[in-house]
């Protein structure tokens, strides 16, 4: 089978955390500060959390951003940069993180134990 033609996916979520390591400083809320600079230019839906960034969109740019956000940081003079991230697809409907979060807390709010 011929691989080079195998598509990615129409859209997908990164929840990434992205490491400047070697900083010398065990703050890295100037570095998340450019990367969210960055997610709001890019035009891609995106939350920030306490741990790291979860961005929606089609798997390249979310790809690109991504790799965008490892040159951005090493812009400010950081050597070496580490993420961690978690992506997820699916083919069967649309749904954004908002639409995810929304319908747990619509189960919580309903008082359903899931049993």
């Amino acid at each position: 089978m011929d691989h080079s033609h195998i598509a990615t996916p129409e859209r997908c979520y990164a929840d990434f955390c992205l490491i400047p390591v070697g900083t010398g400083n065990v703050s890295v809320a100037e570095e998340v500060a450019e990367v969210q600079r960055l997610l709001k230019s890019s035009g891609l839906t995106y939350t920030m959390h306490s741990a790291g960034t979860t961005v929606e969109g089609s798997w390249d740019e979310v790809m690109k951003v991504i790799g965008q956000a490892h040159s951005v940081v090493h812009a400010k003079g950081v050597i070496r940069v580490q993420s961690s991230m978690r992506v997820g697809t699916r083919t069967d409907k649309k749904q954004t993180a908002q639409d995810k979060v929304k319908r747990v807390e619509n189960i919580l709010a309903e008082g359903s134990t899931g049993s």
